[in-house]
């Protein structure tokens, strides 16, 4: 029985560097600057809002700090894009306009990674972009926040990923 105990133990330990959230570094902290909006559609508070959702998940989904000033990794970007496009066409009305029934909420995010301790994992102006469709029978001011965290949601999974648990 104690051999049993003993082999768990080590089988536990020997997990190295990867932790049960999916984060593969020995790092303990991580500075994320704010990011800055450089589109003409988004809100005024869009960055911030996604900026302080960024810190919330590395804090959650890992063992790293935030840190304000030398973080062993670091993270900086814009919002690059705040986009609404029309799409799925139906057909044309009865004075000959046509017109869509839904349209698409795009927004990407340009990212640069540095890895102080493992420099090969760096990146500099990695966009990560992910989009919602919505019916054309619904207002979008209604719906907007809603979208904008769906969305962000996927993109802050794919920084995640991108960064810490090295896919």
């Amino acid at each position: 029985m104690l051999t049993i105990c003993v082999a768990l133990i080590f089988n536990f330990s020997s997990c190295g560097i990867y932790s049960m959230s999916g984060a593969a570094t020995t790092a303990n902290t991580i500075q994320i600057e704010p990011l800055f909006n450089n589109t003409d559609l988004a809100p005024a508070n869009l960055a911030q809002n996604f900026t302080n959702r960024l810190k919330d998940y590395y804090q959650q989904n890992s063992s790293l700090r935030i840190a304000k000033e030398n973080g062993e990794l670091q993270i900086e970007g814009i919002i690059s894009e705040y986009s609404l496009k029309t799409t799925s066409p139906t057909g044309v009305n009865a004075t000959d306009v046509s017109y869509a029934a839904q349209t698409r909420l795009t927004i990407g995010v340009k990212i640069n990674y540095v890895d102080t301790i493992v420099p090969k994992n760096s990146f500099k102006e990695r966009t990560f972009t992910f989009y919602k469709d919505f019916d054309n029978s619904q207002n979008f001011t209604t719906i907007q926040d809603q979208y904008e965290r769906i969305i962000f949601d996927q993109i802050m999974i794919d920084i995640f990923n991108a960064t810490v648990a090295n896919w």
